[in-house]
């Protein structure tokens, strides 16, 4: 049996919603050349976001996803104008949602759930509003609050901390290594989903549970009333 938790704190980006879904928007502007823009896209914009940080530069998420998307067009060498680069922008808001996700949010519907994100509050409200999600969340919190990026213990601290519920009462779930790592690291259970079969990051951190899916978190769905 699952540890009883009462809360399911969920990653956005990559985990709740896929973020090369604008392969299609780039490759409508750039013809052949949309996976390439939306790798570089994600790639840089992760690196920036974490670099910046690191040397006491915070940007917020926002912004450094519009950097990271002119670098990817620079380095795919296309020429865009301002028009060009606010259409893509916009589809951030508007990421296409991994297909198990409503169903398992529906389910979830008497625990706790909350989003613990990189994004900036509108950011986040913006997409899960577009997805129609709205109703099947508790909170959505994002870390730009305290400008203290996950994996940070911070950024964990900032929804935890008036929670009101013990660290093992909470199961944080992402598809990023280093988001697992992070939550593993400041006490929380975690679940990676791993979509994409990569191999495990920092084994001294190591998730709870690796699912290929948001679906198979239903087991840590249990009957309350087996518990004291």
């Amino acid at each position: 049996m699952k540890p009883h938790v009462k809360a399911f704190v969920f990653d956005v980006y990559g985990t709740l919603f896929d973020v090369h879904s604008v392969k299609a928007a780039c490759d409508e502007q750039f013809p052949g050349k949309g996976d390439q823009i939306s790798q570089s896209w994600r790639t840089k914009q992760l690196d920036y976001f974490f670099t910046r940080h690191i040397m006491g530069r915070y940007e917020d998420f926002s912004v450094v996803t519009r950097d990271a998307l002119r670098y990817a067009l620079s380095a795919a060498e296309v020429t865009w104008t301002t028009e060009t680069e606010d259409a893509l922008i916009a589809t951030y808001a508007d990421l296409s949602p991994y297909e198990e996700v409503e169903d398992v949010l529906h389910q979830l519907h008497h625990k706790q759930t909350i989003v613990l994100s990189n994004g900036t509050d509108a950011m986040l409200a913006e997409l899960i509003q577009n997805a129609g999600f709205t109703d099947l969340f508790d909170e959505l919190v994002s870390i730009d609050g305290i400008k203290q990026a996950k994996p940070s213990p911070a950024a964990y601290t900032h929804w935890f901390k008036s929670s009101g519920l013990k660290r093992d009462e909470v199961l944080f779930l992402s598809s990023n290594g280093w988001d697992i790592a992070g939550a593993k690291n400041f006490g929380f259970h975690t679940a990676w989903i791993n979509r994409d079969g990569k191999p495990l990051d920092m084994p001294d951190l190591a998730p709870d549970a690796v699912y290929e899916n948001l679906s198979e978190i239903l087991e840590w769905v249990t009957d309350e009333a087996a518990w004291p």
